[in-house]
This record gives structure tokens, C-alpha cells and sequence, in this order.
């Protein structure tokens, strides 16, 4: 089956010669979430306006179910529901018939079951006579989502949608997301909160400077990048790392009173075992030992940091 996004060498220079975008490739199967990560100025933005038609790129292909953006605009845009990071709401309109007029847009037929089930699970049901302009910035944020979903699209993006809103708010967009994607939608976030990637992604993408650093399964670029951390807990504090242990390139902690080994899960020995025999030699004695995974940040900050040098 094909992918349910395919984009093949994307290219985007505004005029001036910015490259925003250098040749960026992705296939995207249908009903996955995939986390797209990079710093401010990255490409991020970019790459979604350009997928849905707000910006033209300078070259490259994309589909969407099939769909050129450009020779089949029409049937390609309408397969895409867009969360952007802007809240651009009529203000004296009512939050109903924002969302409906939406629907319309798009040629969908009148279906006001559909759109009360998707208000009442954004907690916008008791508020569907009410004027934008007086809801909170976190229930406006409910709306973008609620007209992005209700022409039923089978991609959806999501533009650092859970940018300065309140807790409650992240937590039902991460059920939502859930519940979309049993439902068969493919979504696409893109976030600086990187505990939204580590908790409901299939994979993670990231970019920088216009450049697609990689795209991989979420578990696996976790098990494959990420380093492991021994803390030794000491039962006396050490005033520096013995030059005996140097070799082992510790870290020792305020105070004194531990020392930190990192250590690749990838390689075949940890060297655990000889460090700690090194530090029985030395007259070392330990009062506990506690390990503990990279976090999905940390390896995400590592590759930014590789991909601009």
C-alpha cells in the first residue's frame, strides 16, 4: 500500500536565496503519528504550509492519498485538517457555526452528529453558542481543532498545538490524538514539548536548517542513540575523581558524593564491571548504585547539535 503522504525532495527558497527547506523526502503511512522535531527556524513550519498549499515550493513532489498538491490541489487539500500555531478565529462569531461553516467549505454534506460528537469530546459542547471573542485562549485552541477536524480529513497536522495552553488541555490532545489515530487518522506534530513525542508517537523526525536529520521508529532511535547513565551513590564524598580512574572519564557530583559513568547500550562489554573493581582498588566504597535511559530530549538536542556542525 502506499504511503498515505509521500513527499519527494522538497525544496522551498524565498526570495533573497533562504532556503527553508533542502531536498526533504518522507513517507508517512496511513494511521501513524509521527513527531517532527527541530528548533525555532528550523524548516518545521515550513514543510506543513508547503504540504497544505500555503506556500509553493520551488521544487519537489508532494502526494496526499494519491494527490498531487499541485495538479490536484482540490482533492489533496481536502484530505488534510491543519491545527496552526496562530489562533485566527472570526471573533463575533459562535463557536458552532464556526466549525460548520468549515465543514462547508469543503463541500462536505450538513452532518450535525458528527460535529456535536467532535465538540463535545474537545469539551466545547456547553460553549457552542458562544462568540470567540469571549473564550479563553485555550478553548479557542479547542476550536482550531475542531474546524481542522470537521471535513473528517484523513491527515492531520498539528503545529505546536499544545503551545501555551493550560495542562488539561495537553492531556486531552494527547487522548484525542489517540482516539484519531484507532480511527485511521495519520497525524503529524510538531512540538517543542518533547514528552508529547516520547508519549504518543510511532516515530520521530528531525529537523534542522531545512534538513531532514532522520526519521525513525521512536523505540528504536531511543535504543539505538541512547546512553545510559550509572550514578554511584559514595559512602564517603571524594574531593576529585582519582587519576587512577581517569580512563573511565567520571563525572563527580556536588558535594561529592557520587560519580556518574555513561555508557553506550550498543557496545558488546559496558565496562561496568571493571570500573567497579577499579573502584574497590582504590579504596572506594559504594553505598548504591541506580542506572537510568537517555531521554528522548536529550538524544534530540545531541543531533541538532550534530547537525550544525
Amino acid at each position: 500500500m502506499a504511503p498515505i503522504l509521500r513527499i519527494t525532495d522538497l525544496k522551498k527558497t524565498y526570495d533573497g536565496g533562504f532556503e527553508a527547506l533542502k531536498g526533504v523526502s518522507l513517507d508517512i503511512e496511513e494511521g501513524e503519528i509521527l513527531a517532527l522535531l527541530g528548533p525555532n527556524g528550523a524548516g518545521k513550519t515550513t514543510l506543513i504550509s508547503t504540504v497544505c498549499g500555503i506556500t509553493v515550493p520551488t521544487s519537489g513532489t508532494v502526494t496526499v492519498g494519491g494527490h498531487d498538491i499541485i495538479t490536484d490541489y482540490r482533492a489533496a487539500r481536502s484530505q488534510i485538517g491543519l491545527v496552526p500555531q496562530e489562533i485566527n478565529l472570526e471573533p463575533f462569531e459562535k463557536v458552532w457555526n464556526t466549525v460548520r461553516l468549515t465543514r462547508g467549505m469543503f463541500g462536505k454534506k450538513r452532518d450535525d452528529a458528527l460535529l456535536e460528537d467532535i465538540l463535545r469530546r474537545l469539551s466545547l459542547w456547553d460553549k457552542k453558542d458562544t462568540r470567540i471573542k469571549e473564550l479563553s485562549g485555550g478553548m479557542k485552541r479547542r476550536v482550531l481543532i475542531a474546524k481542522a477536524l470537521s471535513h473528517e480529513p484523513r491527515v492531520l497536522f498539528l503545529d505546536e498545538p499544545t503551545a501555551g495552553v493550560d495542562v488539561e488541555l495537553r492531556k486531552d490532545m494527547w487522548e484525542i490524538v489517540a482516539e484519531l489515530k484507532k480511527q485511521g487518522v495519520t497525524i503529524i506534530l510538531t512540538t517543542h514539548y518533547i514528552e508529547e513525542a516520547e508519549a504518543i508517537s510511532d516515530r520521530v523526525g528531525v529537523i534542522n536548517g531545512g534538513q531532514l536529520l532522520l526519521v525513525e521508529e521512536k523505540k528504536a532511535l531511543m535504543e539505538r542513540m541512547g546512553q545510559k547513565q550509572l550514578t554511584i551513590e559514595l559512602r564517603e564524598p571524594l574531593s576529585a575523581v582519582p587519576e587512577a580512574l581517569a580512563e573511565f572519564d567520571l563525572e563527580l557530583g556536588e558535594e561529592g558524593q557520587t560519580l556518574t559513568y555513561s555508557y553506550d547500550t550498543r557496545k558488546e562489554r559496558t565496562g561496568i564491571t571493571t570500573l567497579l573493581s577499579a573502584l574497590s582498588d582504590n579504596g572506594i566504597v559504594l553505598r548504591d548504585l541506580v542506572t537510568r535511559q537517555s531521554s528522548l530530549e536529550e538524544i534530540f538536542v545531541g543531533l541538532v547539535k550534530e547537525g550544525a556542525a
